[in-house]
């Protein structure tokens, strides 16, 4: 196991299974974990807004016995106040682990690279893996196996759309993305996410029409067409993304019991109707709750003494 969770890529398909039989063992005998991380402390270090991701680190950290702190980008000013290499050595000594939401991946790599305590990405500009381990588990809950299941992404290449297909790829679930021009995905993590699906005999597939790409699929996830700073371009995405709405014409293309996924916060109206995420093939608060089992996996597979560097 890795001492960071700084992006799915990094990750070999044993990690990703052990994180999901994990959660899968915490979510039905929490109690057994209870004290797992007593005397633990777990930094939270957010530049950026944040519900889920907040919310079920602290609740997740608290029901594992340990606790944690919360320091806003104003506490902080990684790189302003003090350098990103001091900051890291100095929260060492403080803490057993630090999460970090923040605009840049590289950030997120540089304090992994100083810090002598595991560094845990809680949303970068580049990925999201914390957000798509709870995806797939949700996959595997709802499915039971990945072979032969189709996840259809409709919407911006952002960057839970990189963790997905680094995700997807390495357990052997098929995807198919559908961007319109200028919003795809990184050209390097297809190309990745592609290599590593020949591997374990999946697909990684590039499509423009929205209409393909969720034909006959099991699943349709979706995700804001304007993501956190990039708020000057919201009337330029509404034009650009107005036939990837996620709606009842868009979804009779799937499987009529396709399952409806969203990472959260919906604009409601925009990437996807009331109709669709309301209705009775959503999932998507089953997956803002196994973001809180998931994330307990990632804090007891990473906070022992044995992932501390001397």
């Amino acid at each position: 196991m890795q001492k960071d969770l700084t992006s799915i890529k990094n990750l070999t398909t044993k990690d990703i299974q052990g994180f999901l039989d994990l959660a899968k063992n915490i979510k039905s005998n929490p109690k057994k974990y209870s004290t797992k991380l007593f005397g633990k402390t777990l930094g939270l270090i957010f530049e950026k807004p944040s519900n889920r991701t907040r919310v079920s680190f602290e609740v997740g950290m608290f029901q594992l016995g340990g606790t944690t702190i919360y320091l806003d980008s104003q506490h902080i000013q990684i790189g302003k106040r003090e350098t990103t290499h001091d900051i890291a050595l100095t929260l060492s000594r403080y803490l057993s682990g630090i999460v970090v939401r923040t605009f840049s991946q590289s950030t997120i790599e540089e304090l992994a690279k100083f810090a002598t305590i595991p560094v845990i990405n809680g949303l970068s500009d580049f990925s999201h893996p914390c957000q798509a381990l709870a995806d797939i588990f949700t996959v595997k809950e709802k499915f039971k196996k990945f072979q032969g299941i189709t996840l259809s992404y409709v919407g911006d290449g952002n960057n839970v759309c990189n963790s997905l297909m680094f995700a997807c790829s390495k357990v052997g679930l098929n995807i198919r993305i559908a961007c319109p021009e200028g919003f795809c995905p990184d050209k390097l993590v297809l190309r990745d996410a592609k290599a590593q699906a020949l591997k374990n005999k999946c697909e990684v597939v590039l499509l423009d029409d929205p209409r393909d790409a969720i034909k006959d699929a099991d699943i349709i996830y979706t995700d804001v067409w304007t993501s956190m700073g990039q708020e000057e371009e919201t009337e330029r995405r509404k034009i650009a993304f107005r036939d990837f709405q996620v709606n009842s014409k868009l979804i009779s293309y799937a499987k009529p019991k396709c399952l409806i996924m969203h990472c959260l916060p919906a604009h409601r109206g925009e990437e996807i109707t009331d109709e669709v995420i309301d209705s009775s093939n959503s999932v998507v608060f089953d997956q803002a709750e196994n973001r809180l089992h998931i994330q307990k996996a990632i804090l007891l597979s990473l906070l022992s003494a044995k992932n501390r560097r001397d």
